[in-house]
Formats: C-alpha cells, sequence, structure tokens
C-alpha cells in the first residue's frame, strides 16, 4: 500500500511538471503572432498570388492588429518562395500563397529540391481557379465544335501555347487533342506574357491559359475565349461554356490558391491562420474582388482534404506526362 501510495503521488507530480511545460506553449500560441508577419509569394508582382497575398494581407492585418508584410520570390516555379519558407516559416510568422500546381505539377515537370507531401502543408484556400482555352481573334472558329473541325482540316493539326512546358496548360492541350482526335503541337513559353504576345501577334493560334491573365485582353476583344477547363462556368467568363458541358469532362479539374506553412508549425497557429483566411474570405465584398480576378471562392476543404485533392492531381499530371513521353529539364 505505502509503495501505491509513492507511485500516485509520483504520477500527480509527473502530470504537474507536465501541465506547467504546456502552459507557456498553449499561451504562445494564443498570443501569437508576437511580430509581424511576412507572407511569400510564390510569383512576381501584379500576379494571380500576388493580388491575393495582398487581399489576404489587409485581412490578417484587421484581425491581428499585427503588419503583414508581402514579399515576392518569383522564379523556379515557386522554388525560390518555398525555399524561404522552409528556411524562416517554423515559427509561423513567415507563411507562403501559392497554387496547389507547386506539390501537384512543379515536382513532375522539373527537378526540384523540396519534397511536395512532406515539406509544406496547405492551411486554408483562398481562390479556385481553371484554364480557359483562349484563340487568337483571326482564327476562324467562334467555338470549340468549329475548332474541332478546323483543327482536323489542317494537315499539321494545330499549335498551341503554354506558360510553361509539362504544367496544366501544356498537358491539357495534349489531353484535349487525343479526346478530340486533333493533333496538337506544344509551343512552351517562359510565363504567360510572352506567349499571350505571340498569340495576339499570330504566330500561334490557340493557348490554354490561366483566366486571370488572359481575362482583361478577353475583354478588350483582342484574344477570344473558346471554352473552360473548370467543374462550372466561371463568373467572369459566364457566356463561355465548360469543357464538361460541351462532352470533354476530363478537362474539368480545378486548382486553387492556398497560404501555406510549413508542417511542423505548431498546431494551434496553424488554426489561428486557418480561421482568420477563410472568415475573411467568406466576407461578400472580397468574394466580389475574388471574382472580378476571374477566380472563384475558395472552399472550406480541410488541410488533410486539400492534401489528397493533390495528391490525385499528381498521380493524373503524372499519367499525361508519361503518355507524351515528357521528360523533366
Amino acid at each position: 500500500m505505502k509503495q501505491n501510495n509513492h507511485d500516485f503521488r509520483w504520477r500527480r507530480w509527473a502530470l504537474a511538471i507536465g501541465v506547467a511545460a504546456w502552459m507557456p506553449t498553449a499561451q504562445a500560441q494564443q498570443d501569437w503572432p508576437t511580430k509581424p508577419d511576412r507572407l511569400v509569394v510564390g510569383g512576381p508582382p501584379g500576379g494571380s498570388a500576388d493580388a491575393l497575398a495582398r487581399l489576404l494581407a489587409e485581412g490578417l492585418q484587421k484581425t491581428w492588429g499585427k503588419p503583414v508584410i508581402v514579399e515576392n520570390k518569383a522564379g523556379a516555379a515557386g522554388a525560390l518562395a518555398i525555399s524561404d519558407l522552409r528556411s524562416t516559416g517554423k515559427d509561423g510568422h513567415t507563411l507562403l500563397v501559392i497554387q496547389g500546381g507547386v506539390v501537384s505539377e512543379a515536382p513532375l515537370a522539373n527537378k526540384v529540391h523540396y519534397q511536395p507531401f512532406s515539406d509544406l502543408k496547405p492551411l486554408a484556400q483562398v481562390s479556385r481557379t481553371g484554364l480557359v482555352l483562349v484563340a487568337n481573334k483571326d482564327v476562324p472558329v467562334s467555338d470549340l465544335k468549329q475548332l474541332v473541325a478546323y483543327g482536323t482540316s489542317q494537315k499539321d493539326g494545330l499549335a498551341f501555347a503554354s506558360y510553361a512546358p509539362g504544367l496544366k496548360g501544356h498537358t491539357s492541350g495534349m489531353l484535349f487533342g487525343q479526346l478530340a482526335h486533333v493533333p496538337m503541337r506544344h509551343v512552351g513559353y517562359k510565363g504567360s506574357p510572352p506567349a499571350l504576345n505571340d498569340l495576339m501577334g499570330g504566330h500561334v493560334p490557340l493557348m490554354f491559359d490561366g483566366v486571370t491573365t488572359s481575362l482583361p485582353l478577353i475583354r478588350a476583344g483582342k484574344i477570344k475565349a473558346i471554352a473552360v477547363a473548370y467543374p462550372s462556368r466561371i463568373s467572369a467568363l459566364a457566356d463561355v461554356p465548360t469543357f464538361k458541358e460541351l462532352g470533354y469532362p476530363q478537362l474539368s479539374q480545378a486548382g486553387w490558391f492556398a497560404v501555406w506553412s510549413r508542417p511542423d508549425v505548431a498546431p494551434g497557429i496553424q488554426q489561428k491562420v486557418r480561421e482568420a483566411t477563410l472568415a475573411y474570405f467568406r466576407q461578400p465584398a472580397v468574394q466580389k474582388r475574388i471574382h472580378e480576378m476571374g477566380m472563384e471562392q475558395g472552399d472550406a476543404a480541410t488541410p488533410e482534404a486539400m492534401m489528397a485533392d493533390l495528391r490525385q492531381a499528381y498521380q493524373q499530371q503524372a499519367a499525361l506526362l508519361k503518355s507524351i513521353n515528357y521528360q523533366p529539364d
């Protein structure tokens, strides 16, 4: 009995020590952020990720009452921004705003120095987006059916541009060619701006591009939209049908932008970032700004669900790249 009392006292002492050790950690997570936060952007100033990061910075500053600084780390398909997060983001004061393709596409298209499914964790979606098939305004078609007929009538098929070899703008064009039985010849560029310039100049007739970068040119009548690769019509292009509507459901996968952290950031801090982000992006005024950019509202998928989505997208992209014998640089 004496031994049992001794064991009981020892367990109480161990529990008290554990609680004492836990309380400062819990309090630190509650008080976070304790200094200005950084939102590292995996894209150039003025791009989609940059615009979303600046919108998010506004919301987090209002919520937390602390400065939130946006820093652009463009280049290497997001790898520079990811490197910054990996080296400075352990305390959660450095976060990343970038598209999910850094996990599901970039590692397949290029040799990267990060582990896509273990070095990054998506905390909350800030928007969802898709690709749009756009054409030079002088291409003699006005819809997808006409485009297929036109393409099959061309001896060498159709050339199309993409913003980067090996990414969705590339594989979407090749998949469309396979499904529609139209020979498609890929012309890869380093980014949307040079590809769109050549599209407008008539050097290439077609392009699969992000809606946000093509939208101003579509609205100005400088290029024309044929179909959208997204599960439903996009608000900013409500008159443009989806590939799914037109009989190509394989071209309907949504992409999304998110705020990310290192996986080892304290769970309480991860949850704080997630809740603040989702609450701000639910506001009608913020949703309106998202739609004006050519994107749709992000959903409230959990980090686990987002990672599962990325794994599925990774497998689909890998299969497409294998079907065209693509070799990463």
